[in-house]
């Protein structure tokens, strides 16, 4: 299998467990999941692993998840108890595991293989829906716990070179992240403004001029209201890093989501040309 140059992505994962519920409340997230779906139908079988950069793990450092049967970390509350029981089954990746921390060390960027780190809702809410045979490996990298916008484009430049090596780089979080005021009329406005400058940041401006603006990006409409804690944006940075010159493209947009929240999901570089006829 030759899977060429890989984009990388920003997805904005959505609640807790929600690939796993039952009832009326997993219908929000159909716009999502029918996003996911398409995404793994347009990359095919062309990745041969995933490293996720999820808003749920951070560490004073950097810390990439190493175990080759990676447990769970149910890292959420309030949720029927059967939700405490799921499992998403795909196998590490020790092997890629090493290959980030070489690549972070080149970089100058220390970094550490934790073997007991399992998959939090950040991955396997999007990996659920994205690869359900639970069969691709999957790598997890926690974020700097400064969340240092400049420090986390610079982790994605140092692993871009993983995208040539059929590994998938998915930033996941949420393009607005306020648990406090998601149902209020003015989070939905919020939303509205973060998610305008978002698209116009990511999608409109020049390469050089992108990365400027997120390292700006609390200058940003809304910004705090959006994000009161910026951990659901880091993830962002990682993926832009990883293809700073590239183009980008939005995956999902809902201006629905959870009553009225507006969320996006990007796409960073060209998607892979499909096979040439008989090959």
């Amino acid at each position: 299998m030759s899977a060429g140059r890989l984009p990388t992505y920003f997805i904005s994962h959505g609640g807790g467990p929600w690939p796993y519920m039952t009832g009326e409340f997993r219908r929000h997230f159909d716009k999502l999941e029918q996003s996911l779906i398409e995404m793994r139908a347009e990359l095919r079988d062309l990745p041969r692993s995933v490293l996720v950069i999820s808003g749920h793990w951070e560490d004073d450092g950097f810390a990439i998840s190493s175990g080759e049967r990676p447990g769970m970390v149910y890292d959420y509350g309030g949720f029927p108890e059967y939700l405490y029981h799921i499992r998403y089954a795909a196998p590490g990746s020790p092997e890629l595991a090493r290959r980030v921390c070489e690549l972070l060390g080149a970089a100058g960027i220390g970094a550490r293989l934790d073997p007991a780190r399992g998959f939090d809702h950040g991955t396997f809410s999007i990996m659920k829906p994205l690869y359900p045979d639970e069969d691709i490996p999957v790598v997890q990298l926690s974020l700097n716990v400064g969340l240092d916008p400049a420090l986390h484009i610079a982790v994605g430049r140092a692993l871009a070179p993983l995208r040539d090596e059929g590994v998938l780089i998915i930033g996941s979080g949420l393009s607005f992240h306020n648990l406090s005021r998601m149902s209020t009329e003015a989070s939905r406005e919020s939303s509205r403004q973060f998610d305008d400058w978002l698209q116009q940041t990511v999608i409109h401006a020049a390469p050089d001029a992108r990365v400027a603006r997120l390292l700006d990006w609390e200058q940003a409409p809304a910004a705090r209201r959006a994000h009161p804690r910026e951990d659901h944006l880091i993830p962002l940075m990682v993926a832009v890093g990883a293809a700073e010159a590239e183009p980008a493209a939005l995956s999902y947009h809902q201006a629905d989501f959870a009553g009225g929240i507006t969320a996006s999901s990007f796409r960073f570089g060209p998607l892979p040309a499909a096979p040439s006829q008989g090959e």
